[in-house]
């Protein structure tokens, strides 16, 4: 058996290396596939948000995805988990900020989350007059 030279080691690390940073980008940029995604009319009418459009909710395993558009321009996409919620507008925030700022501060965390993942969606709060309902169509 012959002794490995100092050079051939240090190729043996630098493929090593490079196949592990490889494997990471092919996994860190597989895109995520959703388990569902239904089109739908929102409505979606609080003191700060008003829209009543077609859009989408797509639910990923992590998190529940709700995109509106009016006149084909998306005007509310909201990625929803229970400890936070991201959207375009404010880049991400936890839940209850979101409910602070958007919803009313007495829900609780993961309201927005636990209502997104109904199989029907209606809320209608009238005391905070705050009115969601996702209605799918086919």
């Amino acid at each position: 058996m012959e002794k490995e030279t100092k050079e051939e080691k240090v190729t043996k690390i630098q493929n090593i290396i490079l196949s592990l940073l490889v494997l990471f980008f092919i996994t860190g940029c597989a895109s995520k596939q959703a388990n569902t995604s239904k089109p739908a009319i929102v409505i979606f009418k609080t003191k700060k948000l008003n829209f009543y459009d077609q859009g989408f909710v797509t639910h990923f395993d992590n998190y529940t995805k709700l995109q509106v558009y009016s006149m084909g321009q998306s005007v509310l996409e909201l990625d929803v988990s229970p400890k936070k919620v991201c959207s375009p507008m404010f880049s991400c925030i936890k839940s209850q900020t979101f409910n602070n700022k958007f919803l009313h501060h007495s829900y609780e965390d993961d309201f927005l989350y636990k209502l997104l993942n109904k199989k029907r969606i209606h809320h209608k709060d009238k005391k905070n007059k705050i009115f969601i309902k996702v209605k799918y169509v086919k």
